[in-house]
């Protein structure tokens, strides 16, 4: 007799699709128009957890350049996060001046936390 398996949580993920099409400004709409669903269902898998199948997880966390090895392995230390390839992306649509730019405001942030301490 095998033992029931816990079904995984899907939140996380599916909150983390959400906040990444937030933040291109797209619509569930949109999104589920990209790749060919309901938004209907878009809105149950940022939002319930609905689990998607393969395809479209692996078409989601693609589109939105989402690592899931820190919601699958919430332990283990991630080489980059979510947040920091959303942020490369972004960067390679930069300019070198709008590259300079960003450097220059990261160093600064960086020296304030430090005279803070």
């Amino acid at each position: 007799m095998r033992s029931k398996k816990k079904k995984y949580d899907f939140k996380a993920i599916g909150q983390a699709i959400k906040t990444s099409r937030e933040s291109k400004g797209w619509t569930r709409e949109q999104v589920a128009e990209m790749v060919d669903l309901a938004p209907r269902y878009i809105m149950s898998i940022e939002n319930t957890g609905q689990h998607p199948s393969f395809q479209v997880f692996s078409e989601l966390i693609t589109m939105f350049d989402i690592s899931v090895d820190e919601y699958l392995f919430p332990d283990k230390p991630v080489e980059k996060s979510t947040r920091r390839r959303q942020l490369e992306s972004l960067f390679d649509s930069c300019e070198v001046t709008d590259l300079k730019i960003l450097e220059s405001t990261a160093k600064a942030i960086i020296e304030a936390k430090t005279a803070e301490e």
